[in-house]
């Protein structure tokens, strides 16, 4: 199965292309889509739908990986941020890719055993899972290579393969 993960922004995107089969994670791509500063919220989306589409058709992914939005303090980055992110999901759905949304908790406990790691540890591990030779930067590429890791961690849990109605993962 071809992973992409995707960490969404406005001014830069993070994306991840990973390729799992039988529990073997495999690094295929990885970077980001900027947008110049200083542009119309506009121009910016534009560019990452277009972007995004490029993306899709180069790598044909199975399924998207995409984070959740998580608002700390500033809720006018969040706003702008939540913008670049609905038109990252158009995109995808447009292409007709499959969906999958996860919370930063559930990356972290997919990537890192605990849902509270530092960001560090997020990109140590992906770094390790990946058999990468030096960490992947910006840290925009680090968080999408997490989403499409936890995705595939998420799709070989006993819950997944019994369609999710299963509460026990261990049975």
């Amino acid at each position: 199965m071809r992973i992409m993960g995707i960490d969404p922004g406005i001014a830069t995107v993070g994306f991840g292309v990973i390729d799992s089969e039988k529990n073997r994670l495999k690094l295929v791509s990885t970077g980001v889509i900027e947008t110049p500063a200083h542009t119309s919220l506009s121009s910016r989306l534009d560019r990452i739908y277009d972007d995004t589409q490029e993306l899709i058709s180069t790598f044909s992914p199975d399924v998207v990986s995409v984070e959740e939005l998580f608002f700390k303090k500033n809720i006018t980055t969040g706003i702008s941020v939540a913008h670049g992110r609905g038109v990252l999901l158009l995109a995808c759905y447009k292409a007709g890719v499959q969906i999958f949304e996860y919370t930063p908790m559930q990356v972290k406990q997919a990537v890192v055993g605990y849902g509270l790691a530092e960001k560090k540890q997020v990109i140590y591990m992906v770094t390790s899972i990946l058999n990468m030779k030096s960490p992947p930067k910006p840290d925009d590429a680090a968080d999408a290579l997490a989403l499409a890791i936890c995705h595939a961690r998420s799709t070989t849990s006993l819950i997944y393969k019994n369609g999710g109605d299963d509460p026990c993962s261990t049975t």
